[in-house]
């Protein structure tokens, strides 16, 4: 019998596999298809491959996204997984624009932040999540750590995971993140209570 493809959610990191643990049951799917999709696209565009190669394998990204569902690949693990964002699927073919210009423009990936705060506005509407402006804030926090905020605002159960992805990526860039115990933690109490 032939070894079965590994599973794509093998490539969640702890932190991220920790962020789903929080996530309100009817948003887990979609929470988890964006994550191994940022991380599909990460490797796609990983620093030491050809510029072209990477932009073909966006391209098949792009194609398949543009296409309804239906005619998606079914051998395609993650492609089954991202069923549940064919109503959002823009915000997800942002997320491969904005690999693609960080791999060959020259923006110093200003267009991949974009595209990945717009991808969990997105995720909120797609979950039915009322956070919002919430959302925007945690997620360009998470994405710039040092970004200033007055207050971070305490996100829904839905939209939970986004919280504690914030927490670690706050904590990392403060030089926290080397204490295991604590930072598990820290997490813990922002999944719990959402900030």
């Amino acid at each position: 019998m032939p070894p079965s493809p590994p599973d794509p959610a093998d490539t969640l990191d702890p932190v991220e596999r920790l962020a789903l643990v929080y996530a309100d049951k009817s948003a887990r799917p979609a929470w988890e298809a964006l994550l191994l999709l940022q991380h599909r696209l990460a490797d796609t565009a990983r620093p030491g491959r050809e510029p072209l190669m990477i932009q073909i394998r966006l391209a098949w990204w792009r194609d398949r996204l543009t296409e309804p569902a239906a005619k998606w690949p079914k051998g395609e693990p993650l492609l089954l997984r991202l069923h549940v964002w064919e109503p959002e699927a823009a915000a997800l073919i942002g997320l491969v624009d904005g690999w693609e210009a960080a791999v060959v423009g020259e923006d110093g990936g200003g267009a991949l932040a974009t595209a990945r705060i717009a991808a969990f506005e997105a995720l909120a509407r797609l979950v039915n999540a009322a956070d919002g402006e919430a959302v925007r804030l945690v997620a360009r926090q998470m994405i710039d750590p040092v970004l200033p905020v007055a207050s971070v605002p305490r996100l829904s159960r839905k939209m939970r995971p986004l919280s504690v992805l914030r927490a670690f990526a706050v904590r990392e860039q403060s030089g926290g993140a080397s204490r295991s115990l604590t930072d598990f933690a820290v997490l813990m109490r922002v999944g719990l209570l959402g900030r």
